[in-house]
């Protein structure tokens, strides 16, 4: 298996929570000060940025630190999420029981859609991350070579991407949680108003 590197660090232990992950890693050969280092990371399919990096020559100063940003990222990550907009909501993550099993003819294009939850990480398997709209790429055209399926979360109105196989499920609007809805009609009426504008700038 290939080492993970961050530079000359290699990454020992790293834990991903939230929008952040905490990683800590080990460069034997940096100077005596330097040979642990401790830090957050943001990464893509093109490029990982390490920030707040901190070194050390004590490696209990250093597991030390890494466990106390692991708990203040949890923290900062369960006040977001158990912070609804709207009181009563429902998390509990939705199962194909509740929703219209997803066929191969199926097309998702301006569906709303239920991911499964085990694709999502566990701190985010609840139904407020499972259920979006899907608007548009080649996975969400049915017999398509492509499986890319681009989405909006109709709770943070957030932008996604996933794999068709990703997809539970799609939901009627009458089987929309009242929350969902909101989100639905706000995001058509954005996109109404966007397009509107775009049309009168031509």
């Amino acid at each position: 298996m290939d080492k993970r590197m961050a530079g000359d660090y290699e990454i020992i232990q790293s834990f991903h929570i939230g929008d952040q992950e905490v990683v800590l890693g080990e460069n034997p050969i940096a100077p005596p000060e330097e040979r642990y280092m401790c830090a957050y990371c943001q990464q893509n399919e093109i490029m990982a940025l390490y920030n707040d990096v901190l070194v050390s020559d004590d490696f209990c100063e250093i597991a030390k630190l890494y466990g106390e940003r692991l708990a203040q990222q949890a923290e900062k990550t369960r006040v977001a999420l158990f912070k609804p907009k709207f009181q009563g909501i429902d998390t509990t993550a939705l199962t194909k029981t509740d929703c219209t099993p997803l066929s191969h003819e199926d097309d998702l294009n301006g569906k709303v859609v239920v991911v499964r939850s085990e694709v999502l990480r566990r701190e985010y398997q609840m139904a407020t991350n499972q259920i979006k709209l899907c608007t548009g790429g080649f996975g969400a055209s049915p017999h398509s070579r492509g499986s890319a399926c681009f989405c909006v979360d109709l709770y943070s109105g957030k932008t996604n991407r996933f794999e068709r196989r990703d997809i539970l499920g799609t939901l009627q609007p009458a089987q929309l949680p009242q929350w969902a809805a909101l989100g639905l009609d706000q995001y058509r009426t954005e996109h109404s108003q966007k397009t509107h504008k775009d049309r009168e700038e031509r």
